[in-house]
């Protein structure tokens, strides 16, 4: 058997079995049918001494996982800012796949360190970014966040003449402040970069911060600052005031973060832009293209204003490594060396869609979010909590108890899925619009699926 010839029935197998699963995206119930332990039970706990072959690998997984499979592709799929996958964007994963490349040296691997540059240069533009600004691909906004915080603090060491290549211990304590409604994923980050607890700033009811906390905080207090601004809270959409935080901040010689998991991508809509104004003023950035642009997992967005301070952070060095000394090296601007080239999906989709494209995109999920708020407003006992500005809708249904129970009306009737959650100190199921396919007339559908459930609940 030749080489191809081993490669062609699994593969085979593969297209067939995602084809039946992507036939049911649109229509198919939404939640999974299965748990983790009647997985486990169907692929087999024990490992064999010797497996099949590969073609009944593929078809035992397809049959044991798929009933376990959440249908996060789904149009009516609004839990935990999920997008889907554009078509482009899924054949581009399975050709990065099959190409294989670790794109850690532009000199190795020149072709997708092409298209990853590329598709760099575009996201800048696209979003409103310094063209000075460099890009780096990672896992996801937490990495993202990692990169951004990272680099500031190794910057605000140097500033204060710390050699960052000591270490942390006995360096000045670097503040972090941090928004009261920040996403989980920026403490996470802080943790991770050695800065401990964020201060929390307080916010607005729409979970935007408050320029004169912020500015009172900056002057409580000592030494370097940290400031990380959100574009896109988790609950309400909201933007925080970027042009008067950036000035406060830049006027007490604070390094500026903005964690814009989702939000970021509203720069790219006309309509929409407006809530970024501003956010080119900061020193680094945190996006996500698994979410709003709809491209498979994962393909987290790193951007930093000054490249050497991200060099300086990330960079790594050995003497086999084929590095240019004029160009950076993708492995220049991520903590990782070896990684696959997950910006591919980001380029596909970009080159596809165009910027009137792009625009298209981001306004589509904002109009139908606001066809599900102008819905639930219309049931009877139903609240919509927040400003809907963006692409996030929170909703309450009278008490907790009913709201709790309304959410698991919708999951059991399987058409639509909205995340339980708590704001401001009331149950909440909050609604996330970031699925290419979800449109007015599927926001009509999810709007019908919650009057079901609240006639379910009575």
């Amino acid at each position: 058997m030749s080489d191809r010839e081993g490669f062609r029935e699994p593969l085979a197998e593969a297209v067939r079995s995602a084809e039946r699963w992507l036939d049911g995206v649109r229509d198919g119930r939404i939640p999974p049918e299965a748990d983790v332990e009647q997985v486990k039970d169907a692929l087999g706990r024990a490992l064999p001494d010797r497996g099949p072959a590969p073609v009944e690998v593929i078809r035992r997984m397809s049959a044991a996982i798929e009933p376990g499979l959440m249908r996060i592709h789904s149009p009516r799929f609004h839990g935990w800012v999920m997008g889907g996958a554009q078509p482009v964007a899924l054949a581009a994963d399975w050709l990065t796949s099959a190409w294989d490349q670790n794109n850690g040296l532009r000199s190795v691997t020149p072709g997708v360190a092409g298209a990853e540059e590329l598709a760099a240069e575009w996201l800048l533009d696209l979003l409103g970014l310094p063209d000075t600004a460099e890009v780096g691909f990672v896992t996801g906004a937490t990495v993202a966040n990692v990169v951004g915080l990272t680099c500031g603090r190794d910057e605000l060491l140097r500033r204060a003449g710390w050699d960052p290549g000591d270490g942390l211990a006995g360096s000045p304590r670097i503040r972090v402040l941090a928004g009261a409604e920040r996403h989980g994923s920026v403490d996470s980050a802080a943790h991770l970069a050695g800065l401990g607890r964020a201060r929390v700033i307080v916010a607005d009811t729409q979970g935007r911060m408050l320029p004169n906390a912020l500015r009172e905080a900056l002057a409580d207090g000592d030494g370097p600052a940290l400031v990380v601004l959100q574009a896109g809270n988790i609950h309400s959409g909201a933007f925080d005031p970027f042009p008067e935080l950036i000035r406060i901040a830049r006027d007490a010689g604070a390094w500026v973060h903005v964690d814009g998991a989702f939000g970021l991508w509203a720069a790219a809509a006309p309509g929409l832009r407006a809530l970024t104004d501003g956010i080119d003023g900061a020193d680094s950035w945190a996006t996500d293209a698994h979410k709003t642009l709809s491209v498979p997992y994962d393909c987290g967005i790193a951007a930093v204003a000054d490249p050497a301070a991200l060099h300086g952070a990330m960079a790594q060095h050995a003497a086999y490594l084929a590095s240019s000394a004029d160009v950076a090296d993708p492995s220049d601007r991520v903590p990782e060396l070896s990684r696959r080239a997950r910006g591919l999906t980001t380029y596909a989709t970009l080159a596809q869609l165009g910027r009137l494209g792009v625009a298209d995109l981001v306004q589509q999920l904002a109009d139908a979010a606001a066809v599900i708020a102008d819905g639930i407003r219309g049931i009877p006992g139903a609240e919509v909590l927040n400003q809907v500005v963006y692409t996030q809708v929170c909703a309450s249904f009278g008490n907790d108890d009913r709201t709790r129970a309304v959410g698991a009306a919708l999951l059991a009737d399987g058409a639509a899925l909205a995340s339980p959650s708590t704001w401001q100190g009331r149950a909440v199921l909050r609604f996330s619009v970031s699925n290419w396919l979800t449109d007015t007339e599927e926001a009509g559908r999810t709007v019908a699926a919650v009057r079901r459930a609240v006639d379910a609940v009575g």
